[in-house]
């Protein structure tokens, strides 16, 4: 969800302090690199009864994460209650190492036993139920403690590290058995849920205990608590022995910290012991502890390191608790601070966290659109407080902010500001205004504040009336409000309009949107007025403005030369190109020159930037004395909307058509500026990103699988989800609208179970909690079943009688309230089409699933996956009939769980981030041990600011794998890929696409080393995952069943090779064109497999489809042609021995002298080097001459590229192929 905000913003920033210092600052950074690691070091720990052992710690960890090592260690994991000497003195838990003194290299800390509290007790039997459960699988399923499911090990049988190097490469061919499950061939139709989850055959939950509860004979009774007995535990061993536990002061009576789990959207029944969630304690003071974190220095790398792992643990924290709390509240655990309202305006506050409903309870939104202008404002507000978060300005505050969505209900999560509650809102507001503008007021502090972010956020200050026509100046859009809390922190809030309006959704009365916009049928209506522009839209929008900019004065500079050098010649020869310029009629958007980058190239709008940049810079080094370039300037900065004359500086007023904001007289020319500029981007938008979209997915460098990587997609170049139904109907309107089938089918699927989902929130805020898997059940059932599903009532005496509920507490929405039972399928179907129609303006033709799945080409369980990953729905894992007419698909035992959707801010770790970046561009120059040095680097910083798991994590790690493998550290490259493959199952989720990549590598490096089956397992669990998430039809697929028919080509499988390779070829010509050079290259393939089946006619057959297209794309000279008609020569050969052979036989009949025929199965070398080219890998022995060779041509490319020509008509498949073999995966988030 928050896909590249935070690293837009940091490459704007370096791109507007000049990118010409990079290098120094690099070098100082790896400087302070080195420090850091210098310093750590090894103590001894001593625990009674064990050896002492070695631990390697940092001066920077506190005492505390000793303690958790020596918890969680296995010969010290059953002592919870101690403490850490050094010499006799004890160790204060909260104190950093580097603090403590006389603590250095060797020391020796020895682990003293304590006596115990009840605190101390309760957290020990916490701590054997921890280890207990650890052997459980329930809360993977669930999420739970950070714990998630991982399947990696079932296909490696175990560690992939040595098993390669014992199996004797000659007799393994024999032993594999290739087959596949029948549903993972080519062509097969079924699609089983089960094998989502396989169990490993050995696997068994160990069981030690079957009960471990406190005994009823708790508190201890004043006599026994003066022995020191702390309490009493009942236990229930395996064997039935029933055992009863004192714990005392002297008894011998784990929490694990980290990221949040991920939960699965399908799940097997478990049981578990249940526990206390909470011991008793402090609440945390979250809001001072999220500010201080902030206020940590900044100054060197060490202390960034620190500041950045505190913001990321404080948050994380704070999410997980912001999480249970909104459970709480929605499931009705949590009394409200005004508890005699209606249940829908109720706040509540729980462990010094604020929430609140998304309704629009005091009429606050209701000119902007009611209960749906106050569901979107929070996810709004998030993106302000994400963004004003990135830029991280000292001094200026924003609150913990998180949104939870859970059964129906939207609540806000919210850090409390000191003395917030205390004082009415119209006192403490100093700076914005609390009613949408009637009433305004600045502050001096606030906007020198506000002034640091105008820049990167791009907002403009500006000057608004009050309510007595005074003109307020501010820097932020009015509903931003300002309140100084009582720890006299600037806290900034209510973010929600922090980005410009989106006009193409806000019809203006009077007000005429730019021509690209309203031949697209807008403006157009939406729920709310709040639709934003985001800020990956602005961003792009600047910068595309910027290269007009620098277009503009170079043409009239050029102009101004060439009028210079002959006045007489002007005429003649510089009319065309120069004297239109300068007046650019500011009526014609200068954006609809972007007409469809699938027509013109975007380089034949914007000639060579180099020459562009260069004048710029003789502009800036004519220090603006020269009248004439200063007028340059000024033109140039007219023509694309800056706000300054002097410079490029593009900014927007956020207030501009807010209802009931008002702007001073003086300032009526600016707005009318501001008004064409939001039309502009309005327009932008339309002509410009949707088209780029779709020109990627066409050259395949966006590749969308699911409805959450297509989000992403869309994201990325700043499209919002409502423009869903316009770029499908682009693809509509695209003539190579074949090839984007794949596309325009997972954006089906999308609106669909958007659409499916919004009608399903609303749904469920009718339903009490006894009633929930019954309708949810009876809500997939009308979605998904081809039966006419019928709802089955709960049982009466669960339904809860309202009379007696009169004056309790209820849950938001709640009573027994049974108007969920009378969808029908038909109705479901028929509001999910008028909502596709009102809400993204796209027209469905349907009536129900069957006819979808029939007209679109969906599959039913990729529409049960979204759908219950959108609405947070468990169900169990089983087969599923959604295609019976006699049963429904669903029973109420089959919905497990439901999880709220939790959206928040992911704290960045900048300095790994840079590191990151600086190692990929290291890379794609072709400095590839200087790139894997700092992409290592990366990888330490990550660990240091996130822990062990994350999301960037696994990006470095996969990036280290591919470079140790093309540097050929096939074994390297196994382990790290390894551990990239597992994170991504656990922190993203067994069935996400960048997992499904994962397998994909893995398996080659594991073809690489030896381990061939290994190698098969993994590819046809992918193809599995693939068959589940998207369907077979899908260009990733192509190259998926080419990595799987090569890897059956060299284990002599050839028939099934044949069935994987031809469906690669057939998916191929699909989405390449049958002119592609893959689809050359898949003819190549399939000939070689013929060749070793001697079939030598099909085997021509197709070698010699190859060469036709390599003749027609490169030419007769190429070396790729040369070798296919090399290849052509000797097939023909072989045709011909063969046919010789034949003929003899016919010919002398049993005594035929018959010449041996070479039938040779593939070596492992020519398999392997054919994985490499699919892969787009490509291998370096790295002498200084290749090196120097390939840094060559990799600038050729970017020379190439900046020309406009279009790479692929240069590409061929072979070691020229550089496309994606260097680069590598560049899409970090």
């Amino acid at each position: 969800m928050n896909g590249g905000v935070a690293h837009n913003l940091s490459e704007e920033e370096s791109r507007q302090d000049g990118a010409g210092d990079t290098d120094g600052g690099e070098d100082s950074n790896e400087q302070e690199v080195i420090v850091i690691q210098d310093t750590g070091f090894t103590v001894k720990i001593q625990a009674p009864g064990t050896e002492p052992f070695d631990l390697q710690v940092s001066p920077q960890e506190m005492v505390q994460e000793i303690h958790q090592v020596l918890m969680d260690r296995e010969d010290t994991c059953h002592r919870t209650c101690f403490s850490l000497q050094l010499d006799s003195n004890v160790l204060d838990n909260f104190a950093e190492l580097k603090s403590i003194e006389g603590l250095q290299e060797g020391s020796l800390l020895k682990v003293v036993e304590e006596p115990y509290t009840v605190r101390e007790a309760r957290i020990h039997v916490r701590h054997i139920r921890d280890l207990l459960k650890g052997l459980d699988p329930s809360d993977a399923y669930n999420g739970v403690d950070c714990n998630s499911l991982s399947f990696l090990s079932v296909f490696t049988d175990g560690d992939l590290g040595d098993s390669g190097k014992r199996k004797k490469k000659g007799s393994e061919l024999e032993q594999i058995d290739c087959t596949p499950p029948e549903h993972i061939l080519p062509g097969s139709k079924e699609r089983p849920l089960l094998p989502l989850q396989p169990q490993n055959k050995d696997w068994k939950p160990m069981q030690c205990l079957k009960v471990l509860t406190m005994s009823g004979w708790n508190p201890p009774p004043g006599n026994r608590k003066m022995h020191g007995d702390l309490m009493y535990l009942y236990m229930v061993t395996v064997e039935e022995r029933h055992i009863s536990i004192t714990a005392s002061t002297r008894g011998r009576l784990h929490l694990p910290s980290g990221l949040r789990g991920t939960h699965t959207w399908t799940g097997t029944h478990t049981s578990r012991l249940g526990y206390e969630e909470h011991i008793p304690g402090q609440t945390r003071d979250w809001n001072e502890e999220l500010q201080t974190t902030r206020e940590l220095a900044r100054k060197n790398l060490p202390d960034r390191l620190l500041r950045e792992r505190a913001i990321f643990k404080v948050h994380s924290d704070f999410a997980a608790a912001a999480t249970r709390g909104s459970m709480a509240v929605i499931d009705g655990n949590v009394m409200a601070i005004n508890p005699g309202e209606e249940t829908r305006m109720q706040m509540f506050i729980w462990n010094n966290i604020f929430f609140s409903l998304g309704f629009d309870v005091r009429d606050h939104y209701r000119e902007l659109g009611g209960d749906a202008a106050a569901h979107a404002a929070p996810t709004n507000d998030l993106n302000g407080v994400r963004a004003y978060g990135a830029v991280d300005v000292e001094g200026l505050y924003t609150l913990g902010t998180v949104v939870v969505d859970y059964r129906g209900y939207r609540v806000t999560a919210q850090s409390i500001i000191p003395g917030i509650l205390e004082r009415e809102q119209e006192q403490s507001v100093i700076y914005g205004s609390i009613d949408f503008g009637k009433t305004v007021v600045s502050h001096g502090k606030y906007l020198e504040l506000l002034e640091r972010t105008s820049r990167p956020l791009k907002v403009q200050r500006h000057n608004v009336l009050n309510e007595k026509d005074e003109s307020m100046e501010l820097c932020s859009s009015v509903e931003c409000k300002g309140i100084i809390g009582n720890d006299g922190r600037h806290y900034i809030l209510d973010l929600l309009r922090t980005f410009p309006p989106d006009l193409n959704f806000l019809p203006v009365e009077g007000e005429e949107l730019s021509p690209e916009s309203v031949r697209q049928g807008f403006p157009r209506q939406h729920r709310h007025r709040l639709a934003c522009l985001r800020q990956e839209l602005i961003e792009a929008f600047v910068e595309h403005r910027y290269l007009l900019f620098m277009k503009m004065a170079a043409l009239q500079l050029m102009q101004q030369k060439a009028n210079k050098e002959s006045k007489l010649a002007t005429l003649t020869e510089n009319s065309s190109p120069g004297a239109a310029v300068p007046a650019l009629p500011s009526t014609e958007t200068p954006d609809a020159s972007c007409e469809s980058p699938l027509e013109g190239k975007a380089e034949d709008i914007i000639p060579g930037l180099a020459q562009a940049k260069e004048l710029a810079e003789s502009l800036a080094a004519e220090d603006g004395s020269d009248p004439k370039s200063r007028e340059v300037v000024l033109n140039a900065c007219k023509a694309v909307g800056s706000i300054s004359n002097t410079s490029f500086d593009i900014r927007f007023n956020p207030d501009i058509f807010s209802p009931g904001v008002r702007f001073p007289e003086d300032s009526a020319d600016d707005i009318q500026k501001q008004k064409q500029l939001l039309k502009d981007a309005g327009a932008f938008m339309v002509s410009c990103q949707i088209p780029s979209l779709v020109k990627d997915c066409l050259d395949h460098s966006a590749l969308p699988m699911d409805g959450a990587t297509l989000t992403e997609a869309l994201h990325q170049r700043g499209i919002n989800v409502r423009y869903l139904g316009n770029v499908l109907a682009f693809v509509d309107q695209t003539p190579a609208k074949a090839q984007l089938e794949h596309f325009y089918r997972i954006g089906i699927s999308e609106l669909i179970t958007r659409c499916a989902k919004h009608i399903f929130k609303t749904y469920l805020q009718g339903v009490e909690l006894s009633a929930l898997s019954a309708s949810v059940s009876h809500f997939l059932n009308c979605f998904l079943s081809s039966f006419d599903a019928v709802a089955h009532l709960p049982a009466d005496e669960l339904v809860s009688r309202r009379k007696n509920r009169k004056r309790r507490n209820r849950v938001p929405g709640g009573g027994d309230n049974t108007a969920w039972a009378s969808l029908t399928p038909s109705e479901l179907w028929k509001n999910i089409v008028s909502e596709a129609q009102s809400y993204y303006h796209f027209t469905l033709h349907c009536e129900n699933a069957d006819q979808v799945v029939e007209k679109y080409g969906l599959q039913k369980i990729t529409l049960l996956r979204e759908i219950s990953i959108k609405a947070g729905i468990q169900i169990l894992i089983k087969e599923y009939n959604f295609d019976s007419r006699h049963k429904p698909a669903f029973t109420e035992e089959d919905i497990l769980n439901i999880f709220p959707v939790v959206k928040h801010v992911n704290p960045k770790a900048s300095d790994a981030f840079h590191f990151f970046q600086s190692g990929q561009a290291k890379v794609q120059q072709g400095y590839l041990k200087e790139g894997c040095e700092l992409i290592n680097e990366a990888l330490n910083l990550f660990n240091n600011v996130y822990g062990a798991m994350h999301v960037e994590i696994c990006a470095c790690l996969r990036l280290l794998a591919r470079l140790n493998y093309i540097m050929g550290d096939h074994h390297e490259a196994l382990s790290n890929q390894q551990k990239a493959v597992l994170m991504s199952e656990r922190v993203l989720g067994v069935e996400h696409p960048n997992t499904i990549q994962e397998y994909m590598h893995l398996a080659l490096y594991c073809f690489a080393n030896g381990q061939l089956s290994t190698a098969l397992k993994l590819l046809y669990r992918a193809r599995y995952l693939m068959l589940m998430v998207c369907g077979e039809d899908h260009p990733e697929m192509a190259l998926l069943d080419s990595n799987i028919g090569l890897v059956l080509h060299g284990v002599m499988e050839y028939d099934l090779s044949l069935r994987f390779l031809e469906n690669a070829l057939a998916i191929n010509s699909k989405y390449h064109g049958p002119r592609s050079l893959k689809v050359a290259l898949s003819h190549h393939l399939v000939a070689r497999v013929y060749e070793s089946k001697a079939e030598f006619r099909s085997a021509l057959q197709q070698e010699k489809e190859g060469y036709t297209i390599y003749k027609n794309q490169v030419g007769e000279a190429h070396e790729k042609t040369k070798e296919s008609s090399e290849y052509l020569k000797y097939l023909t050969q072989q045709a011909v021995a063969l046919q010789r052979t034949m003929n003899e036989i016919y010919k002398n009949g049993s005594n035929a002298s018959i010449m041996p025929l070479k039938f040779t199965a593939p070596s492992m070398a020519s398999v392997l080097e054919q994985l490499n080219i699919i892969n787009g890998i490509i291998f370096i022995p790295l002498s200084q001459k290749d090196l120097e060779n390939l840094k060559a041509e990799v600038q050729r490319r970017q020379q190439l590229q900046e020309s406009g020509k279009s790479v692929e008509d240069l590409t061929v498949d072979g070691p020229l192929e550089l496309e994606d073999k260097i680069p590598m995966d560049v899409n970090v988030d």
